[in-house]
């Protein structure tokens, strides 16, 4: 069925979960796993006085969600490891999760995307928008939400 699954991650508990059961699925069904973290693009924000974030605080904020990001990745390839599931990674800075997670399953011809969901309710999702409602709406492969 599926031989070429996309784990898309931010590190949170439902992530975590949702990484078990993805590389799971992918045992079953003999398939791969590419694991994928969204770097969040952080603005050069004016405070105080219109004093601008210096380049060396946001170079020091790249490279922590670098790090972050390497962590969050190196857990799944732990357990594709663990599971026996090849496993490749990808990280990338696009402009926001959603279109990072659509892309990289296209880069990397995955033909499914498994991924949690915070389960908000309707107004919270309203408020903060929904990386896996916009997933699910604008994906041309099949996206399994995990929740």
């Amino acid at each position: 069925m599926f031989k070429h699954v996309l784990l898309p991650t931010d590190g949170s508990p439902i992530a975590r979960k949702a990484i078990k059961a993805g590389v799971a699925l992918a045992r079953e069904l003999g398939a791969k796993v590419t694991a994928y973290y969204a770097l969040e693009t952080v603005q050069p924000y004016i405070y105080s006085e219109g004093v601008v974030i210096s380049t060396a605080m946001l170079r020091d904020f790249d490279q922590q969600a670098r790090d972050r990001g390497a962590k969050y990745l190196a857990e799944v390839e732990k357990a594709a490891s663990a599971a026996g599931v090849p496993c490749q990674t990808l990280m990338t800075k696009p402009a926001t999760a959603h279109q990072g997670i659509i892309a990289a399953a296209k880069k990397r011809k995955c033909d499914v995307i498994f991924m949690a969901s915070h389960g908000r309710g309707e107004f919270a999702a309203l408020l903060l928008g929904s990386v896996t409602q916009k997933v699910l709406a604008q994906s041309k492969v099949p996206v399994l939400v995990y929740r």
